[in-house]
C-alpha cells in the first residue's frame, strides 16, 4: 500500500493533461483576433494581385 501511495508516474499525465487544456482555453481566445487579421491580409493581397 505504501508504495501505491508513494508511486507519483500518474501526476505526470494529468500535469500534461492540465497543460494542453490550457493551451486550449488561450488558442480559442486568440482565434477570433488571428482570423480577423488572416481574412484582412488575404483581402489586401488578392487586391493587389486582381489589379
Amino acid at each position: 500500500m505504501n508504495k501505491f501511495l508513494k508511486d507519483e508516474s500518474g501526476a505526470t499525465a494529468i500535469e500534461y493533461g492540465l497543460i494542453a487544456a490550457a493551451m486550449s482555453v488561450a488558442l480559442l481566445a486568440a482565434m477570433p483576433s488571428i482570423t480577423t487579421n488572416l481574412i484582412t491580409k488575404f483581402a489586401t493581397i488578392g487586391t493587389a494581385i486582381g489589379k
